[in-house]
This record gives structure tokens, C-alpha cells and sequence, in this order.
């Protein structure tokens, strides 16, 4: 197979994609909108830290230091606190497993923010920490009110997180927030591109002009070079919604957490560096790029194939609900995939196609993906991709003609004899 021709087709998509002003309306519209929800989430983080606050009345077995002497040995026992005075000690107990919570109380918590070394129970699980130490402090300093300090602590305790699992240190929330901008591209590509990647086939069909595309160019080199430019296109919206994205989080850092702010990470934390209130992992950060790459490529040629069966874009339109319900699937059961990474029904979204990519990208934005299983799922993504590539590729050459009815499948598939 000649790829002579291929840039022209990428080339000539390109600039038939980009230089329509729609286009542009279209993708700016959407940071603008993202801005919008910002804003709303700037103003919503006092409800979220409440709703955080809310889990502090689930017993927490824990131990503590206090340097300030405002906490109350009978009310931090009718929580579940133990006093001691190792507080390195009992830090280490969390790291390495044998403990859940240490809160370090210093001197002066209206100046010093309260140390929290927890164990990670997740996004949600783990803001709980936070919620104890607020919850003990301002429980004992309600005996004392009167003191200045004690006062300050009523109004408000600043603390530091300090997650650990299996012996290491745990980035938390900070880690997801750049894995998880790939979700929210993946999503944005596919619905704002969808209707060019079905029209990628029919638009040739319906104007009669197939026949004489295929006399110059080898159908496969035309396919090839059409999903690859919508590839780039796709690449292009995906900047264009970053950098809002980037913006809002390097100039609000509020939004990215409630009372707690993580703590700094020492030496050269292998979860990477710290920016604008993110932690750069790398490893989760290349991988979401890889699973957002084989997704994008798995429902473009999947649109493809099914553009190249129907007979007018009005008949491909239908198809293209199916493809939406496939990747909104994982986040009506979102909750079961979260909780039970290793549940049948997360496995099977993990793992089918069709879901797989949003499944995929939630599970490593928040950490729970390990790398066998990602790479695993990144293998699936692509060959699944090229697969259907392949059949669009196939049923864009038997059905070039087809201009009135759609295409046999089976019959398209069936292999020719020599």
C-alpha cells in the first residue's frame, strides 16, 4: 500500500475543518462555558467542605499531640483520640499501615495549621481527616471560649494533609486533577467531533463523488488520512480547552480543595512536582494520554465503520446515540466502579471496549488503575481501534456505491476469493 497521497488528505481535511468559523465558535464557546462553571465552584466550596464535615460523626479510631492545650482529653476519647506524646511514632504507625489517623496539634493552631497524617481512603474518604481535626478543636474550645486563640480556632482551623498508602507517600486529590482533564477531553472530542467523524464516509457518498475520489486514492490511504486529521483536529480543541483549564487553576487555586491543603511533599517525591496546587505525575499523566489517544482513535473509527454503512448522514446521525450511551455508561455506575475497582460490573466497563476508555481514565485519574491493567486496557483500546478501522476501511470500499440503502455487513466482511 502507496502512502504517497496521505498528507494531501490530512492536509486538505485540515484546512476544510479549520477554516470554518463555526468551528471556532464551537470550540471557544466552550472555555467560555467552562469559565462560567469555575466561577459557580469558586462560589460552591463552602457547601463542599460542609458536605465533608458532615462524615465527622463516623467513630475514628486516632491519636494525637497537643502543644496548644485547648483539646479535651474527655471529648477527644468520646471521639476515639488516645494521647501521646511520641508524635513521630505515632506518624510512622500511619505510614506504615498499623494506624489510620495522628493529628498534630502545635502551639498556636490560629497561626500553625494542624499536621494530619492519615491513611488514603480516597478522594472522599481521606477529606474526612480534615474534618476531625476541625471537629476536635473546635468541640474543646467551645469549654473555653473567651481566649483569643480558642476563639480564632472556633472560626476556623487551617490543617495540612499527609496521606500514605503501602508505605509511601500519597499525592491525593492533587494528582487527579491533571489525569483527569484527558476524561473531560475525551468526552468534548467525541461529542463536539462526532458528527464530523460520521460524516468522514457518507459526505463523499452522498455527493456522488466517490467513484472518482477511489480512481486516485487507495481507500485505505483515505481513511487513514481523514481519521488522523480529525485526530489533529481533535488535538487542537483539546488546547484550546486547556488553557482556560490551566488559567483558572493556576490563578484560583481555591477551587481545587476545601479547608486542607496538602502538605509539602519532601525531597524528590516520586509522584512528581508540585504546580499551581497539582502534583505532575507522570506515570498516571502519560498513561490518561495514551488511554484518551486509543479511545479517541476507538470511537473515531467506530464512527467511521458506521458512516461508511449507512447511506446519508441523516441515517448515521441514529448510530451515533449508541456510541454516546457507551461512553455515559461508566458514569451512571460510577459509584460501583469507585468503591469496588475489582467488582464483576467494574471489570466488564474496565475491559469492553466501548466503555473502557471512560472507565479507564476515571480509575487512573483517582489512582485506583494499576499499571498492568492500564497498560492492558491501552493495548485493548488500540487493537479494538484498529479493528475497526480495518471493517471502515472494508465497508467504505464495498459500499462506495451504495447511495441508496445500506450496506450488507456481513456480505462487505465476508473475504473475497482469489
Amino acid at each position: 500500500m502507496r502512502l504517497h497521497n496521505l498528507g494531501t488528505v490530512i492536509g486538505f481535511e485540515l484546512r476544510r475543518t479549520l477554516a470554518k468559523p463555526m468551528f471556532w465558535l464551537t470550540s471557544l464557546s466552550v472555555p467560555a462555558l467552562m469559565l462560567v462553571i469555575f466561577g459557580l465552584m469558586w462560589f460552591s466550596n463552602t457547601s463542599a467542605a460542609a458536605s465533608v464535615d458532615a462524615q465527622r460523626d463516623e467513630a475514628v479510631t486516632f491519636t494525637y499531640t497537643d502543644a496548644s492545650g485547648i483539646v479535651s482529653p474527655d471529648i477527644a476519647q468520646q471521639m476515639g483520640g488516645t494521647p501521646t506524646s511520641d508524635a513521630e511514632g505515632a506518624a510512622r504507625a500511619v505510614q506504615e499501615g498499623r494506624a489510620v489517623l495522628h493529628l498534630d496539634v502545635p502551639a498556636d493552631p490560629s497561626v500553625d495549621p494542624v499536621k494530619v497524617v492519615g491513611a488514603d481512603r480516597g478522594l472522599i474518604g481521606s477529606g474526612k481527616w480534615a474534618a476531625v481535626a476541625r471537629d476536635l478543636l473546635q468541640r474543646s474550645a467551645s469549654e473555653k471560649v473567651g481566649d483569643p486563640v480558642v476563639t480564632s480556632v472556633l472560626l476556623n482551623v487551617p490543617t495540612t494533609s499527609e496521606l500514605w498508602k503501602d508505605g509511601e507517600r500519597s499525592p491525593g486529590v492533587a494528582a487527579a486533577i491533571l489525569p483527569g482533564l484527558f476524561l473531560v477531553l475525551l468526552y468534548m472530542g467525541v461529542i463536539m467531533l462526532g458528527q464530523q467523524m460520521l460524516n468522514i464516509t457518507v459526505e463523499e457518498k452522498e455527493n456522488r463523488v466517490t467513484e472518482m475520489i477511489l480512481t486516485t486514492l487507495d481507500p485505505t490511504v483515505l481513511i487513514i488520512g481523514k481519521v488522523l486529521a480529525v485526530l489533529v483536529v481533535g488535538l487542537v480543541q483539546g488546547l484550546v480547552l486547556l488553557i482556560p483549564a490551566g488559567a483558572a487553576a493556576l490563578f484560583l487555586p481555591g477551587l481545587l480543595g476545601g479547608g486542607s491543603t496538602p502538605a509539602p511533599m519532601p525531597g524528590p517525591a516520586a509522584s512528581g512536582l508540585l504546580a499551581g496546587g497539582m502534583v505532575v505525575d507522570l506515570v498516571r499523566i502519560v498513561l490518561a494520554a495514551l488511554l484518551f489517544i486509543g479511545g479517541f482513535l476507538l470511537f473515531t473509527a467506530l464512527l467511521v465503520a458506521i458512516g461508511s454503512v449507512m447511506p446519508t448522514a441523516k441515517d448515521a446521525g441514529s448510530a451515533f446515540g449508541v456510541v454516546i450511551l457507551g461512553m455515559f455508561l461508566p458514569l451512571y455506575t460510577a459509584a460501583v466502579v469507585i468503591n469496588d475497582p475489582s467488582s464483576v460490573a467494574a471489570q466488564f466497563l474496565t475491559w469492553f471496549p466501548l466503555t473502557a476508555p471512560v472507565t479507564a481514565l476515571l480509575l487512573n485519574a483517582l489512582g485506583v488503575l494499576s499499571l498492568p491493567v492500564a497498560v492492558g486496557v491501552i493495548v485493548v483500546l488500540f487493537a479494538t481501534a484498529a479493528v475497526f478501522l480495518w471493517a471502515g476501511v472494508r465497508l467504505f470500499r464495498q459500499g462506495s456505491i451504495s447511495y441508496d440503502k445500506r450496506l450488507n455487513i456481513t456480505k462487505a466482511l465476508r473475504p473475497t476469493r482469489d
